[in-house]
């Protein structure tokens, strides 16, 4: 199995607003930035959203470390997970984002790490760069 790295970060300029997410996805010493956003959404949606596009561009089976500042995001993949999908994601935020996780994630093997945003992790750093500017394209009526 391939060992990936899926470095990934969410940004909204506002709390529902503009997002953008950003993605870095490393094997060996090959990297393929993903990036994407929506015009009107929440940071919780582009962390996950990071995630999920990045483990959607994988074309096969994969042992990914999944490298986030998003608490919310590797606490509910190490941690809530297993109870939200017991109790059918019952007063779950964003079920539907984390439905399309599990569907995306099923074929690999996941770790996820977290990382103290904006504390000089270089690639955390890059992807927080690359999320911010798919928010601002949204922001600036670039993308729709």
């Amino acid at each position: 199995m391939k060992k990936i790295t899926l470095f990934s970060d969410g940004s909204a300029l506002g709390n529902p607003g503009p997002g953008g997410y950003g993605a870095i996805l490393r094997y060996g010493d090959k990297e393929r930035i993903i990036s994407g956003g929506e015009e009107h959404t929440t940071n919780n949606r582009m962390e996950l959203l990071g995630v999920i596009e990045g483990l959607r561009a994988l074309k096969e089976p994969c042992d990914v470390t999944i490298i986030s500042d998003s608490s919310y995001v590797i606490k509910g993949i190490n941690e809530w997970l297993e109870g939200w999908i017991k109790r059918n994601f019952a007063k779950v935020k964003n079920p539907d984002l984390w439905q399309e996780y599990i569907r995306v994630a099923k074929p690999h093997q996941i770790n996820g790490v977290w990382v103290r945003g904006h504390n000089g992790h270089p690639e955390n750093e890059r992807c927080d760069l690359i999320a911010r500017d798919e928010a601002e394209k949204f922001k600036k009526g670039l993308k729709n």
